[in-house]
């Protein structure tokens, strides 16, 4: 796919979305469509793999019929086949296209049929292995909502058209090499996060910064053996980092929020990641870890800036806080989420988090912990400042710190981004130079005037362990110098010019017999 081909499918999406819209906010038009994409992706990819076990029987598996007692053997043998290696199932009556079909002609209600198809896909992974990871997964999609329309057959209507148009969609799921879909589904999810404000750093990263975590903890390998984002909103994070590297082993996320957590399944799946492969919970990760005694090659995050949290005195005996000496404020979990995730890292691991500046210099607590992570267990990589304006929902400029257990270098880099960007309309963007230049900088620890510097830990703990950017990239530029002769010669030029000028309105004046203003 051409990438015009690709804008004109983008946008196509956007406006089937923009019909669901009605009375609802950019969270809730969002669900729908994302999830009835996510059922015509599951309908294909079914479609397709029973279609390839069915070739030796002359049959394609739309052509099956449940009332014909040698087609119900042939849909047992490929039910069982296909909740091994898909992890649910769906019947050939069940398929998007059979009900878009239904909804296009008239005087069909298909709104209950719909109802029961989703919920039989979840019903159809119960007592198997991916029975977690369908639960409730299409719960948010509530077809009775007066929200979509006022009344049933106006609801019908409206879900009938949107089917008809997405069943209309090429998505080429077939081709292995290519991920239409996918991106497409992530358009959508940007698109949704920049109409959602301050909503959207639940569930969404901007992609230029999603980038530069993910190459960041993948430096130097082509494969992972695990992933890990304690805040993982819709996924798209772990995701990128995939993008990054050869094979990724394991996907591991937590996510608080229960819609951004069913979106998050969504991804994954429609991603092309088995379901034996990722590991998505729901609950709060400081409260409550999911994922209690597992360590993780790479760590990537984007947490909620500056969040509540309970800061609770049985949490200075938790394995995570407890060697600190110090918890993070409960006013502020920023290192609450650090001292989590550094718990998870693994001894060869990488791990990248994207938090407001203010982790850098604030006092108390904050400061005795990072106190200790640098003095004391030489674990912080480098310190890279962002521009501002580059999230949804938020104008701060925010920076990412890069932590190792097991570094080579006594050093830390410190990066200045804050002038690499492109204004836009709304918000600031990193454009791909800018990208490629803050990591290719990491890489390769490169010290540039007014960009970068390797700052030691005897410098740091002169400046009491402040990790402020200014303290160590002196970004500063100079005036340029004034020549005052040739100020001077200007101003008896420009003097001499208005003299001139002068003696011309004298001139008039004394023609029109005027007294003269100068």
């Amino acid at each position: 796919m051409t990438e015009e081909q690709k804008k004109k499918l983008e946008q196509k999406l956007w406006n089937i979305a923009n019909e669901l819209r009605g009375r609802m906010d950019a969270d809730g038009f969002r669900d729908y469509i994302l999830g009835f994409i996510f059922y015509k992706y599951l309908s294909e990819r079914l479609e397709i793999y029973a279609d390839r076990e069915l070739e030796g029987e002359n049959i394609r598996f739309k052509q099956l019929d449940d009332s014909k007692p040698k087609h119900r053997e042939i849909l047992a043998a490929v039910e069982d086949l296909a909740l091994e290696k898909l992890g649910y199932f769906l019947k050939p009556s069940e398929l998007f296209g059979a009900i878009a079909a239904k909804g296009a002609q008239p005087n069909q209600f298909i709104l209950d049929d719909l109802a029961q198809i989703l919920n039989n896909i979840q019903k159809s992974t119960m007592g198997t292995e991916s029975e977690e990871d369908f639960d409730n997964l299409f719960e948010d999609l509530d077809l009775t909502s007066t929200k979509l329309a006022r009344t049933p057959d106006a609801r019908n209507t409206l879900i009938g058209k949107v089917l008809g148009h997405l069943d209309g969609i090429n998505f080429e799921i077939s081709n292995s090499n290519s991920d239409v879909l996918g991106d497409a589904y992530e358009y959508l999810i940007g698109q949704f996060a920049s109409g959602a404000g301050k909503k959207a750093g639940e569930f969404y990263t901007p992609q230029q910064v999603s980038t530069i975590l993910a190459r960041i903890v993948t430096t130097g390998k082509s494969r992972l053996r695990s992933v890990y984002d304690p805040t993982c909103g819709s996924g798209s994070l772990l995701l990128r980092v995939a993008r990054e590297v050869d094979h990724v082993g394991d996907f591991h996320g937590q996510e608080l929020n229960r819609t951004t957590f069913n979106l998050a399944r969504m991804n994954m799946i429609l991603h092309g990641v088995h379901y034996r492969s990722f590991d998505i919970q729901q609950d709060d990760t400081l409260e409550h870890p999911r994922h209690e005694g597992m360590k993780f090659e790479a760590i990537v995050a984007n947490p909620p800036f500056s969040a509540k949290w309970s800061a609770n005195k049985l949490f200075e005996s938790d394995d995570r806080f407890a060697e600190y000496g110090k918890l993070a404020p409960s006013s502020k979990a920023d290192f609450a989420f650090v001292q989590h995730m550094l718990h998870h890292l693994d001894d060869d691991g990488t791990m990248a988090v994207v938090l407001p500046h203010g982790v850098l210099f604030r006092g108390g607590a904050e400061g005795a912990i990072r106190q200790f992570i640098v003095q004391s267990k030489n674990w912080l990589d480098a310190v890279i400042g962002l521009p501002a304006n580059i999230f949804y929902g938020t104008s701060i400029p925010t920076c990412v710190l890069v932590f190792k257990k097991c570094r080579e270098v006594d050093d830390i880099l410190f990066i200045d981004a804050s002038a690499c960007f492109e204004k836009g309309k709304n918000q600031n963007n990193l454009r791909d130079e800018d990208i490629d230049r803050i990591v290719t900088t990491y890489r390769t620890r490169a010290a540039e005037d007014r960009f970068s510097h390797r700052a030691t830990r005897a410098e740091i703990a002169e400046n009491d362990f402040n990790l402020n950017i200014p303290r160590y990239v002196d970004t500063f530029e100079p005036e340029p110098e004034v020549d005052l002769r040739a100020v001077t010669r200007d101003l008896t030029r420009i003097e001499a010019e208005m003299e001139e000028i002068d003696q011309t309105i004298r001139n008039f004046c004394a023609e029109l017999g005027l007294e003269s203003p100068v």
